[in-house]
C-alpha cells in the first residue's frame, strides 16, 4: 500500500512540474521582433500561392453572365445609384455628392478607356477596389456586381448611340431639338 501511495505522490509531482514548464513556455506577441530569424520578424509572411480560407475560388467570366433583361438592368440600377452614385454621379460622369464636397473625382464611366475596357475589368474593380475605391467585395453580392456592370454598360450605350440606331421617334425629337 505505501509502494503505491509513493507511486500515486510521485506521479502527481511529476505531472505537476510537467505543467509548469507547459505553462512557461517561451512565445511572440503578433508582432514582436525575434533573433531566430535573419529578417528579425517573428510573425512569418505566407509561402508563394496560399490562398485565404474566405477567398472566392470560382471563375470569374470576362462579360456578364446573365442574359440582359430590364429586370436587370433595373437591378443594376438600383444598386448603382445606392453603391456608385455617391462618388460616381447618377449618369456616371464622376460627379457625384462626394466629389461635390471635396474628395477626388473617379474618372468619368464615358471616356474612351472605359468603354473599351471588359466588363470583367468592372467586376474586379467592384470586388477588389482601384485607386481611393476601396472593396465593395463583402458590400454587394456576386450577382448585383453584374448587374452593375451591365448598367453602367446601358449608361455608356445612352451618350454614344449611333443616330441611325435610334427609333424614329426619338431621332425626330433629336433633330428637332439639334436644329437651329
Amino acid at each position: 500500500m505505501n509502494r503505491l501511495r509513493l507511486t500515486l505522490i510521485l506521479g502527481a509531482l511529476a505531472v505537476a512540474g510537467c505543467r509548469q514548464d507547459m505553462e512557461d513556455q517561451p512565445r511572440y506577441d503578433p508582432l514582436e521582433a525575434s533573433n531566430q530569424f535573419a529578417d528579425g520578424m517573428s510573425a512569418r509572411t505566407p509561402v508563394t500561392g496560399t490562398v485565404a480560407r474566405d477567398a472566392d475560388l470560382s471563375l470569374v467570366p470576362d462579360r456578364i453572365p446573365y442574359p440582359i433583361t430590364t429586370a436587370l438592368l433595373l437591378r443594376g440600377q438600383q444598386r448603382f445609384d445606392i453603391f456608385c452614385s455617391p462618388c460616381h454621379g447618377r449618369t456616371g460622369d464622376g460627379h457625384g455628392m462626394i466629389v461635390q464636397r471635396g474628395f477626388p473625382a473617379p474618372p468619368t464611366y464615358h471616356q474612351d478607356a472605359l468603354r473599351k475596357a471588359s466588363d470583367r475589368h468592372f467586376y474586379d474593380v467592384i470586388t477588389n477596389g482601384y485607386g481611393a475605391m476601396y472593396s465593395y467585395a463583402a458590400r454587394v453580392p456576386q450577382q448585383d456586381r453584374w448587374a452593375i456592370v451591365a448598367y453602367i454598360r446601358a449608361l455608356q450605350y445612352s451618350r454614344n448611340a449611333p443616330v441611325a440606331e435610334l427609333p424614329q421617334t426619338l431621332r425626330a425629337r433629336l433633330e428637332a431639338e439639334t436644329s437651329p
